[in-house]
C-alpha cells in the first residue's frame, strides 16, 4: 500500500461537512475495498460533494459523476480529498484515445438464424425491463450447474430470426470482487454468446461506461443498448452517440425499455452485428498510455508462448487482468505451460509501473479507463438540467429525514406486513377451504385404503399447507418489487446501515429478516435483494432465528397453559431471545465463518423511479413461480415420507382390543349419548395414541428419547418435534393426538391445556411425576424457537445457496436448540428444586 505524505491543504473524505465539495486526491486501503471504490468512480481527480448523512450518522450519502452513493464513514476515512481551487495538479487518468487496428470483428463461418444474446448492465439500468419486454412470459431460470446464481433466458423472434436472450446478473464491473461478477464474466467468454448487449443508463453514462470499458477489452462483439432514452432529452442534453459508437466500436440504440421503445431497433443491429454488416463493430483497443501499454505488450507477449492456451480469453484482456492482480485470472493461467513465466513476468510488470507511477497498478487502470471515459464524453456529451436527480434530493430530504426517516420506514415495513398478512389472509383462507373441500371430495370418491389416505393426507394435506401460503407470497413480493424499482430500497439500507452494521450485516439485511417474522420461507427468498453473496448467506443463516407465524401456535398453547398471569410478556420475551439470538451469532459467523470475506458498503443511490405496473407483476409472478415449483416440490417429498412413517407399519398389536371396548359403549344401553360419544372419543384417541407410538415415527420419538430427556422431554414431544420438522403448526396438532385432546386440538383447545397440565410420567424413573411445569414448557417454547427450520426453509436456502448451507443450518440451529433447553431445564431445576 502506498502511504503518502499529506499536507496541511489535504483532508479525508469522512471530515467533510454536509454540502462541503471536495477532489480525491488518493485513495488508501487494497484488495476488494480499493477495487470496488475505483469502480464506483471514486478516483483521483474526481469532485464529491457530501449529500447528507443517515439518520443515524453513518453511513453518509455523497454525489460523484452525477450520481448518489453512500459510503460508511471507516471507508469514507480511506480517502484522501482537497479542496477543489487546489486541485490543479489532480488530474484523473488521461485521455489516450483509442488504438484502432482498422479490421472489422469477423468470426467466419455460417451464420445462423438462431442468434444469441447476453445482456449485460449495471444495477438499476433496466436490463431486466427490457429483457421482460423482450422475452413476454416465455422466461425460464437458466440451470447453470455448479452455479447458484440466477440467470433467466427468454425466446423472441423478429425478422424470421429467433433469440435467445441471457438476462446475467447486474453487475458494475467483471473483476473478481463477487460471484456475480465472475459469473457474467465466466458466460460471456465460455458460453460465447453471439452478441453481448450492454444495457447503459443514459442518465449516468460515465459510471455505467466503465463496464463496457471492460468488454472492449475481452474483445467481444458488443452492442450498448443507450437506455431510459427518455431522460437524457428531458433533460435537454446534447449527446452525439453514434460519433461515441464509432470512437469505441460499438454501436448504440437508443431505448426506453420501460414502454417498450427502440427495442425493434436494438435487435435489428443485433442481427447486423451477428451478420458483419455494421462497419462500425472493430478491433479497438483502449490506450491506457505508453508506460501501460508497454506493460500490456510485455505479459501478452509471454502469454502468447503457449500455443495451448485457453483461447476463450483474449491475450489483451488476461494481460490486463494480471495487472489488476486478478486472482481468478491467474488460476485461468494455472494450465499454461509457461504459467510460473507468465505470473513472473506480470509481477515485474506490476512493481515497474507501481515505483514509476506511484500507485497501484489496478488503481493505476481504472484512473485510466475512468480518463479515457472522461474524455470520450467530453468530445460527444454536453450536459443538460438535472431535474431527476434534483427530484430525487428533494424526495430525500423527507425519505431519509434525521427525524422523519425511521417512522417512514417502519411504515412501509408495517403497510407491507399488513397487506401480506391482513389482505392475504382472505385468498388463503379460500384456498385453505378449497383444499379441505377437495381433501373431503377425492376421500369420499376413493375406497378405504393406504393410496386414499396417501393422497388425502399424505398429498393433498401436506402440500396444500404450502400452497395457501402462494397469496402471501406474491403479496409480499409485489410489495418488495415496487420498494426496489421505485428505489426506495437502497434508502431503507442507507437508513438501517449503522444497526446492520454492528451484526455484521449489510443495511439491506433489515428487510429479508423483518420479514422472517411473518414466513421465513419469503424471508430467505428475499436476501436477493442483497448484492454480496456473504452478505446473503449471513442473513440466511440467522433468519431461522425470526420467530415466523408458523411457530405462534405453539406459543400461545404453552403459556396460555403454563403462564396465565404472564402472557404478553413471556411472548415478548421469546421473540427477544430470537433476536439476541440472532445478533450473536451473526457476530459470531461475521468472526469466523465470514472473518476474511469483509466488503466495503458502496451502494448506489439511485433516483426515484415510477415503476410500471407490468414489471412490478412480471417480478411478482416470477417468485410465485420459484415458490410453487422448488418449494411444492420438497415439500411433496417431505410430506409423503412423514405421512408413510406416521402410517406404518400397519400390523400393529395394541396391549387392548379397543375396537371391542368402543363396541361395547355403543352396545351400553345404560349410557346417555353425550356420554357414549365422549367415551367412543378417548378410547379412539388411545388407540391412535398407541397406533402412533408404534409406528416408525413414534419409534423415532422413543428412540430420541434419551437425547431428550435431559431438557426435561419425553416421547411424545419428541415425536412433536419431529413432526414440526413438516411445519412447525404440526407441533400443535401432534400434541393434540398424543396428549388426548383430540385430533383436531389447536392452540385455543382448552382440553389440551388441561390435559398438558395434569400429564405425568406412566413408566421410568419419574413415574407419577408431572411431564410439564412452567420450567419444560419454556424450555420447549425456546427449542421451538431455535430448532431446524421447517423443510420449506431448508429447500429455500438450498435454492439460494446450495445443500451445504442448507444442512449446516438444520444442524447448528439444532444444536442451539438443545443446549438453550438443557441450559434453561439443568439450571432452572437446581433453583426451583
Amino acid at each position: 500500500m502506498f502511504l503518502q505524505n499529506s499536507d496541511n491543504n489535504t483532508k479525508r473524505l469522512a471530515g467533510l461537512k454536509t454540502g462541503e465539495e471536495a477532489v480525491i486526491k488518493y485513495v488508501f486501503g487494497q484488495g476488494a475495498f480499493r477495487k470496488r471504490i475505483s469502480e464506483m468512480g471514486f478516483v483521483k481527480g474526481q469532485k464529491v460533494t457530501v449529500i447528507k448523512n443517515a439518520p443515524m450518522k453513518d453511513p453518509v450519502e455523497y454525489e460523484i459523476m452525477g450520481y448518489k452513493v453512500s459510503l460508511r464513514r471507516s471507508e469514507a476515512e480511506m480517502i484522501e480529498v482537497v479542496a477543489e481551487n487546489e486541485a490543479a495538479q489532480i488530474l484523473s487518468g488521461k485521455f489516450e484515445g483509442t488504438i484502432d487496428q482498422q479490421r472489422l470483428k469477423v468470426s467466419g463461418g455460417k451464420k445462423s438464424k438462431n442468434i444469441s444474446v447476453a445482456l449485460v448492465g449495471n444495477p438499476n439500468s433496466g436490463k431486466t425491463t427490457l429483457f421482460n419486454y423482450a422475452s413476454g412470459s416465455k422466461e425460464r431460470v437458466g440451470n447453470y450447474a455448479g452455479v447458484t446464481i440466477d440467470a433467466k433466458e427468454g425466446r423472441f423472434r423478429q425478422n424470421d430470426f429467433s433469440f435467445r436472450i441471457s438476462d446475467l446478473p447486474g453487475t458494475y464491473s467483471i473483476t473478481e470482487y463477487s460471484p456475480e461478477e465472475l459469473f457474467v464474466r465466466n458466460h460471456i467468454a465460455e458460453r460465447k454468446p453471439d452478441v453481448v448487449v450492454n444495457v447503459v443508463d443514459a442518465s449516468n453514462l460515465e459510471r455505467n461506461l466503465y463496464l463496457t470499458t471492460q468488454l472492449i477489452d475481452m474483445n467481444i462483439k458488443v452492442v450498448i443498448a443507450l437506455n431510459m432514452y427518455d431522460e437524457l432529452q428531458q433533460k435537454d442534453v446534447k449527446f452525439d452517440y453514434k460519433r461515441l459508437g464509432e470512437m469505441i466500436g460499438i454501436p448504440i440504440v437508443p431505448t426506453v425499455a420501460s414502454k417498450g421503445k427502440g427495442l425493434k431497433e436494438l435487435f435489428n443491429k443485433i442481427i447486423e452485428v451477428h451478420e458483419e454488416r455494421d462497419p462500425i463493430v472493430r478491433h479497438i483497443h483502449i490506450n491506457y498510455g505508453a508506460d501501460i501499454e508497454q506493460a500490456i505488450s510485455t505479459i501478452q507477449t509471454e502469454i502468447k508462448k503457449d500455443e495451448t492456451r485457453n483461447k476463450n480469453y483474449s491475450t489483451r484482456y488476461l494481460s490486463i487482468k494480471l495487472l489488476e492482480d486478478d486472482k481468478n485470472t491467474q488460476e485461468l493461467l494455472k494450465s499454461n505451460t509457461n504459467y510460473e513465466d507468465v505470473l513472473k513476468v506480470a509481477n515485474d510488470e506490476i512493481g515497474r509501473l507501481e515505483r514509476l507511477l506511484g500507485d497501484k497498478s489496478e488503481t493505476l487502470i481504472a484512473d485510466a479507463k475512468y480518463g479515457f471515459i472522461a474524455g470520450a464524453l467530453k468530445q460527444t456529451y454536453k450536459p443538460g438540467a438535472q431535474t431527476r436527480r434534483e427530484n430525487s434530493r428533494e424526495i430525500d430530504k423527507i425519505l431519509t429525514h434525521k427525524f422523519w426517516g425511521f417512522p417512514i420506514f417502519i411504515f412501509f415495513i408495517w403497510a407491507t406486513f399488513q397487506l401480506t398478512f391482513t389482505l392475504g389472509s382472505y385468498p388463503m383462507d379460500w384456498m385453505d377451504a378449497g383444499i379441505g373441500w377437495l381433501g373431503e371430495t377425492v376421500g369420499n370418491l376413493m375406497p378405504d385404503g393406504a393410496l386414499k389416505d396417501l393422497i388425502v393426507d399424505g398429498i393433498i394435506g401436506g402440500v396444500g399447507g404450502v400452497i395457501i401460503f402462494l397469496p402471501n407470497i406474491l403479496i409480499l413480493f409485489f410489495c418488495i418489487s415496487l420498494m426496489e424499482d421505485s428505489g426506495y430500497m437502497a434508502r431503507a439500507a442507507f437508513i438501517m446501515d449503522k444497526l446492520m452494521h454492528k451484526m455484521g450485516l449489510h443495511g439491506k439485511s433489515f428487510i429479508p429478516l423483518i420479514m422472517g417474522f411473518g414466513c421465513n420461507v419469503p424471508a430467505v427468498m428475499a436476501t436477493r435483494t442483497l448484492d454480496n453473496k456473504n452478505d446473503r448467506l449471513l442473513t440466511m443463516l440467522i433468519i431461522p432465528f425470526m420467530s415466523c407465524s408458523a411457530r405462534l401456535p405453539v406459543y400461545v398453547l404453552l403459556i396460555s397453559a403454563f403462564f396465565v398471569a404472564h402472557q404478553g410478556a413471556i411472548l415478548f420475551l421469546i421473540y427477544f431471545i430470537g433476536i439476541a439470538l440472532a445478533v450473536l451469532v451473526g457476530l459470531l459467523f461475521k468472526k469466523t465463518l465470514f472473518a476474511k470475506k469483509e466488503v466495503p458498503f458502496v451502494m448506489e443511490l439511485p433516483p426515484y423511479r415510477m415503476p410500471t405496473l407490468k414489471n412490478t407483476t412480471i417480478h411478482m409472478w416470477h417468485k410465485g413461480q420459484q415458490y410453487l415449483r422448488k418449494m411444492g416440490t420438497v415439500i411433496l417429498f417431505a410430506s409423503i415420507i412423514i405421512w408413510a412413517m406416521g402410517y406404518y407399519p400397519r400390523n400393529v398389536e395394541y396391549t387392548q382390543d379397543y375396537d371391542q371396548q368402543i363396541a361395547q359403549v355403543e352396545n351400553n344401553t345404560t349410557l346417555n349419548e353425550d356420554l357414549k360419544s365422549e367415551q367412543i372419543g378417548q378410547l379412539e384417541l388411545s388407540k391412535e395414541e398407541e397406533r402412533l407410538e408404534k409406528s416408525y415415527i413414534g419409534q423415532m420419538g422413543h428412540f430420541i428419547e434419551p437425547v431428550i430427556q435431559p431438557l426435561g422431554f419425553d416421547w411424545k414431544l419428541g415425536m412433536s418435534i419431529i413432526t414440526g420438522m413438516a411445519a412447525k403448526e404440526i407441533v400443535v396438532s401432534s400434541m393434540g393426538v398424543l396428549y388426548h385432546a383430540g385430533m383436531e386440538a389447536d392452540e385455543t383447545s382448552q382440553s389440551l391445556m388441561e390435559k398438558l397440565q395434569s400429564q405425568t410420567y406412566t413408566s421410568g424413573p419419574k413415574i407419577g411425576q408431572k411431564v410439564f411445569s412452567p420450567l419444560v414448557a419454556f424450555g420447549l417454547m425456546i427449542f421451538v424457537l431455535i430448532y431446524f427450520p421447517c423443510v420449506a426453509v431448508v429447500a429455500a436456502i438450498k435454492k439460494e445457496a446450495n445443500w451445504k448451507w442448507a444442512i449446516f443450518t438444520t444442524v447448528y440451529t439444532t444444536a442451539i436448540a438443545w443446549i438453550a433447553a438443557f441450559g434453561i431445564y439443568q439450571i432452572g431445576s437446581l433453583f426451583i428444586g
